[in-house]
């Protein structure tokens, strides 16, 4: 069976610097994905911790939890309780039945600190791999709604329930389709191993709050989530990133991989492969559009807003169709800046008003299809009252234009001073 799906060819481009790594994901040579990891402020995301419940509020159903972090962790009440329904009992329990203050127990971070907000954690535990989620409590097995056959969705759920062990689930990840049944077996046995290694951490330490278990570095994550070894390409201006890289590619893809280039450029790395120049276009607040129409966009803290507008685009043989176009052509490039700028919460799109409804329909099939790409979960909610496009997308980390803007001093905060260069 072949890894090549027929997906366009991706290139992974890597700058590194001493006190952070900077990795661009590019498609067809468009940014999709801009990513930045600090030595000082690793991603806490997908790490393991053994905490202690240091409150319980019951008025609010959930418990703050010491992880070891400046901010106590938040812990929801479904967060604690078993992920399988059947398995609950009639009547939900409460969190004030579940926790006692002192109590320690294994937490995993599923949402990073975001403001004044610390970590929020679960124990509904997962482990991703290559071609499979582990999930030592789940107990069932799930294939990835990306894979559309239907009979590679038959052979990956039979397939699941053959390896599992009793109490165990798994997600088939969408790169398993087609994928050898042995390199999904051997996945599976790799995460075990790893979930018993964090509850022997645990048993064996007794400092609490104590880090188990640390997620991936950017690059690695990156290669594991979004990287075909057999026909994307990594490039890394740094030696010994390209040395830990290819290890890491050597463990998941076994030699069956494209070698990972030393970029020897005399430029800077994002000036050579055009990225400094997409992201300066990309992180601004207007981004012009190919047509000559463009897109605003305005954050709060409680949701994005994104206005389009014709500019000088009048390409249409009539008014509706100028608009639809300009829509369409927006739709698609919203979806991939939404990805890119990594932006979580409600979004809110003023397109253009159009007369027909199956113009809007069309609006929405565009930006489901782009939003379809993105790894992070993301619902288009659909069409107002007021004729805005509602969508949401899961928050994990904070807005990534955030890394390259400030407040205006000058107009208190109701602006922003664009930080975004190559140094």
């Amino acid at each position: 069976m072949s890894s090549n799906r027929g997906e366009a060819m991706k290139q992974m481009i890597v700058h590194c610097e001493p006190k952070q790594t900077q990795m661009a994901l590019l498609e067809e040579g468009k940014l999709v994905e801009f990513a930045v990891e600090r030595s000082h402020n690793h991603s806490l995301v997908g790490s393991f911790y053994k905490g202690r419940v240091v409150n319980v509020l019951p008025g609010m159903q959930a418990a703050f939890v010491d992880i070891g972090y400046k901010k106590n962790a938040f812990l929801y009440v479904d967060d604690v309780l078993h992920p399988h329904l059947d398995k609950q009992p009639k009547e939900k329990p409460l969190i004030e039945d579940l926790l006692r203050v002192g109590q320690e127990m294994i937490v995993q971070v599923m949402k990073e600190p975001l403001g004044s907000k610390g970590p929020r954690v679960t124990t509904h535990y997962s482990l991703p791999g290559r071609w499979v989620v582990f999930m030592p409590n789940a107990d069932y097995v799930a294939v990835s709604k990306k894979v559309s056959k239907e009979h590679e969705r038959s052979r990956l759920k039979m397939l699941g329930e053959e390896i599992r062990r009793e109490g165990e689930g798994i997600i088939m990840r969408t790169v398993s389709e087609e994928e050898h049944p042995e390199a999904i077996a051997g996945d599976l046995a790799l995460l075990r191993d790893q979930w018993r290694l964090i509850q022997k951490r645990a048993d064996a330490n007794s400092a609490t709050p104590s880090l188990l278990h640390q997620d991936l570095s950017i690059v690695q994550r990156f290669i594991r989530d979004v990287f075909d070894p057999q026909q994307d390409e990594l490039q890394i201006d740094s030696a010994k990133e390209v040395r830990e890289a290819e290890i890491f590619l050597e463990e998941i893809a076994h030699g069956s991989h494209l070698p990972v280039k030393v970029y020897q450029g005399q430029e800077h790395i994002f000036k050579s492969f055009g990225i400094q120049e997409q992201m300066e276009r990309d992180f601004s607040r207007k981004v012009i559009l190919e047509s000559g129409g463009s897109i605003v966009w305005d954050q709060t803290e409680a949701l994005t807003v994104v206005d389009v507008n014709t500019g000088k685009y009048t390409g249409g043989e009539s008014l509706e169709d100028t608009v639809t176009r300009t829509n369409l052509l927006a739709a698609e490039e919203i979806a991939r800046l939404i990805r890119l700028r990594d932006v979580g919460g409600i979004i809110i799109v003023d397109f253009i008003d159009m007369e027909l409804d199956q113009h809007r329909q069309q609006v929405v099939d565009r930006l489901e299809a782009g939003m379809s790409k993105d790894r992070t979960k993301s619902h288009v909610v659909g069409w107002t009252k007021l004729g805005l496009l509602e969508l949401t997308r899961k928050k994990v980390r904070d807005d990534k234009a955030m890394l390259f803007t400030k407040p205006c001093d000058a107009c208190e905060g109701t602006g922003t001073i664009n930080l975004l260069g190559i140094h």
